[in-house]
């Protein structure tokens, strides 16, 4: 089953405070001296665990190196402008995460960013060989830390899971009309600051909390009707393209949840957490709020765990024995809160789930990981 990793969207509180004898700086708890205290995305500690147990620096592999160049190039510049324009804005991006305790600070990713998106920009405009697809490029510019799997209820593993996510392309109609009679909706501009929405699970929207004549009806706005199918694939993945019978489409990405957190080994159809959404340009991932959140794209995005592994960490994954893909961690979702175990791979946009499924028999369930950071040269 694919993980829901809609992209969650909060403010966490700035400053400090003491609660339950913990001090928190910024919002998230401060760490004790040779362990780490894992977050969910609410800044309430979990565990605790050794970095080392997770991260550790090795070598870099020898293999094939393949992704697409432009693609790639176009989720850096994205990620780096995100760091840079949220930086005082967005408390998550500031933390060095489980890396800082092994001496990674965020100033080393942004680095690393800066250093790709210059090398990729060189390549691509003097149409000459792409560096990065040189593993020997790769291991004399980059430190590699090798990632074991951890579950706090089973331990660590050599090996992550990867899972796969995508955009479905549904059908869709402005009006309630036959099956599609299950709304898209979006919180109207004039309703900023109210919660209203968090007063309804997704059970309670579906039976009608927004029905013509019901209190809070006038505060959302449908944007497409879908079918049941449909709407739960829009709350799993995050984004849908919906077309509609002009043959026209739009994306539609997650704005806000109800603050009910998803439940693991729930069936999704059954989850309380309910999303509203709004009409985007672009596939979009991780970002604290609809308008700033980074244009992302298939084949060199991974969703993860931004709150303790961090955003834009870049990752060189094993597709196959000796070949080897490049991506950034740009995305998150429900399946993340905390996950130091798996990474979500953004496959692409597909028709059906048939298609989606064949191209995922293309990838590993498990797999090796790094993560990579440049060199001080």
């Amino acid at each position: 089953m694919i993980p829901p990793r809609s992209s969650c969207l909060f403010r966490p509180a700035i400053g400090a405070f003491l609660l339950a004898g913990t001090l928190w700086l910024g919002g998230y708890p401060a760490q004790a001296s040779g362990d780490y205290l894992v977050v969910d995305e609410f800044g309430k500690s979990q565990y605790r665990v050794n970095p080392q147990q997770i991260f550790q620096e090795q070598p870099l592999p020898a293999g094939k190196v393949t992704f697409d160049p432009q693609e790639l190039l176009i989720v850096l510049i994205n990620t780096r402008r995100y760091f840079r324009e949220q930086e005082q804005r967005d408390a998550v991006i500031q933390r060095p995460g489980l890396m800082g305790a092994l001496g990674v600070e965020v100033a080393d990713v942004t680095r690393t960013l800066d250093f790709m998106i210059e090398v990729l920009l060189h390549d691509l405009t003097q149409a000459q060989p792409i560096r990065l697809h040189n593993p020997d490029f790769i291991r004399t510019h980059f430190r590699g830390w090798g990632w074991r799997a951890y579950r706090p209820e089973g331990g660590s593993a050599s090996q992550l899971r990867l899972t796969k996510y995508a955009v479905f392309r549904h059908a869709g109609t402005r009006q309630p009309q036959g099956d599609y009679v299950y709304a898209l909706y979006s919180i109207n501009d004039a309703e900023t600051g109210s919660e209203f929405y968090k007063k309804y699970t997704k059970q309670e929207v579906l039976a009608g909390a927004y029905a013509p004549g019901r209190p809070d009806a006038g505060k959302v706005t449908p944007l497409a009707y879908l079918t049941r199918t449909g709407l739960e694939e829009a709350l799993l993945q995050g984004t849908i393209l919906v077309q509609f019978p002009d043959r026209s489409t739009s994306y539609f990405n997650v704005d806000r949840n109800n603050g009910i957190a998803f439940v693991r080994g729930v069936d999704p159809w059954a989850q309380k957490r309910y999303w509203y959404f709004r009409e985007v340009n672009a596939i979009r991932g991780y970002g604290s709020e609809i308008g700033n959140k980074i244009a992302i794209r298939p084949g060199v995005t991974f969703a993860g765990d931004v709150w303790n592994v961090g955003l834009g960490r870049i990752v060189l994954l094993e597709r196959a024995p000796g070949q080897w893909m490049l991506g950034a961690i740009a995305d998150t979702g429900g399946a993340f809160l905390p996950n130091l175990a798996q990474l979500d791979y953004l496959a692409g946009i597909f028709p059906s789930r048939q298609e989606f499924f064949a191209y995922n028999r293309r990838l590993p369930e498990y797999t090796q990981a790094y993560i990579l950071i440049k060199k001080d040269e």
